[in-house]
């Protein structure tokens, strides 16, 4: 089976940058094959999370259990880590519109809008629901706050709501002992998973195989890309992608656009913006001083946003390099044979053969701009192709942190809207 292709050479990175850059990664790429053999003990540990069988075992029994209630509504209650992944995942592989004609509608309950909250719970007096509650610590705010409501809306349609609440969490944490003391179906997140790194444990696993994601194929992707970036650098995906992502901050590229050519990728665009801004903006330690880094992640839609950001990709500052991410539609759509003065020459066209003239047309103009860029080739939008992609963003975002002198799996800093946001509510 084939993997999804890199293509650099229009990187502005040269074969010497590369060659340097590309050595210092040797001993972390040592780290992660030593990471493989220890299981969830290292913060690496993200990596083996697409090898364990007995996790998708236990996680499609639940699914099994919960499909038997026949609900109408999954609902997904998380932040962040706990739902951006999902959401990925579930739009680029069923779609924006999913909602539309799904026998099992997701909805999801990340910050607390109480307008969105209010227009789930219409949903939920509709028919059945599963709740699926997400936080690593257990006492992410929003998410609490959330689950509070939405757990009193259930009690009020069944009698028997534990049966409808699928909880993970880190294990012994208090929403962890709220489960067992509740008699509620719970996951563990292991420790040294972080959220951002967790898609591919019971966080995504759980409501993608509700809805009918292929986990099996998703961690069978997964898995291919671990060991395509376990092996020496200069056959590594990640570690090339990089080299010139590093190359380029170096040269005063500070913001890196994840520019996708399908609508139904946005937010796995966003998946990727939370992934890099979190493990990247740091304080480094280097040379005995310390300084703020990190590559500013954004996120593009083809062939939207080039009517709102080509002009600054072309016109503004040099200091955005590009990864361009191109996929064969499922669907093709012609433009009809009809003569009415409206650019005839557009007749007979197919959507699909006008999207990829865009796509070459940016490209083409980037190279000729100076403008430097990557390009991924995700060919198909199904499990295997997401979960090569995805966690070749995740290898890419530890090797990056190494590059940068930081610690790519903490977010200290997010802390600190935390604490005061604690101190106006009052919250011990």
């Amino acid at each position: 089976m084939k993997d999804i292709n890199l293509n650099y050479k229009n990187s502005m990175v040269n074969k010497d940058e590369m060659y340097k850059t590309l050595r210092l990664l040797e001993g972390e790429i040592v780290r992660m094959n030593e990471a493989k053999k220890i299981n969830y003990l290292d913060d690496r540990a993200s990596i083996n999370l697409p090898t364990d069988a007995q996790l998708r075992k236990t996680v499609k029994n639940v699914v099994h259990e919960k499909l038997k209630l026949k609900p109408n509504n999954l609902v997904v209650v998380g932040i962040g880590g706990s739902n951006l992944g999902t959401m990925a995942v579930q739009e680029a592989l069923l779609g924006k519109n999913y909602n539309l004609d799904a026998n099992l509608k997701v909805f999801y309950a990340d910050t607390v809008d109480a307008d969105n909250i209010s227009s789930i719970i219409k949903h939920m007096k509709k028919g059945k629901t599963i709740l699926n509650i997400i936080s690593k610590s257990g006492t992410t705010v929003e998410t609490i706050a959330n689950f509070k409501v939405l757990l009193e809306e259930l009690k009020k349609k069944v009698v028997n709501y534990n049966k409808y609440v699928v909880i993970t969490t880190e294990k012994e944490s208090m929403l962890y002992n709220y489960a067992v003391e509740n008699n509620i179906d719970v996951f563990e997140i292991p420790k040294k998973v972080g959220g951002r790194y967790s898609v591919f444990s019971p966080v995504g696993l759980f409501p993608l195989a509700m809805l009918g994601v292929d986990i099996d194929k998703l961690h069978k992707g997964a898995t291919r890309m671990v060991k395509l970036c376990t092996r020496t650098v200069k056959l590594n995906p990640a570690a090339l992608s990089a080299a010139v992502l590093y190359n380029n901050y170096m040269k005063g590229r500070v913001i890196y656009n994840t520019f996708l050519f399908s609508n139904d990728l946005e937010s796995l665009g966003k998946w990727c913006r939370q992934l890099a801004a979190e493990s990247l903006g740091k304080v480094a330690t280097i040379k005995m001083s310390s300084k703020n880094v990190g590559i500013m992640p954004i996120v593009s839609i083809g062939s939207t946003d080039l009517h709102s950001m080509a002009q600054y990709y072309f016109g503004g500052l040099d200091n955005v390099v590009h990864t361009l991410v191109k996929v064969n539609e499922k669907n093709k759509v012609n433009v009809p044979n009809e003569k009415n003065g409206l650019i005839d020459d557009l007749n007979k066209l197919s959507l699909n053969k006008i999207m990829s003239a865009i796509y070459n047309g940016f490209a083409l103009a980037l190279a000729k701009a100076g403008r430097p860029y990557m390009e991924i080739d995700l060919f198909e939008k199904n499990e295997y192709f997401i979960g090569q992609f995805m966690q070749l963003k995740m290898i890419e975002t530890m090797f990056l942190g190494k590059l940068l002198n930081v610690n790519p799996f903490n977010q200290p800093d997010v802390e600190k809207y935390k604490q005061e946001t604690k101190k106006i509510l009052k919250l011990s």
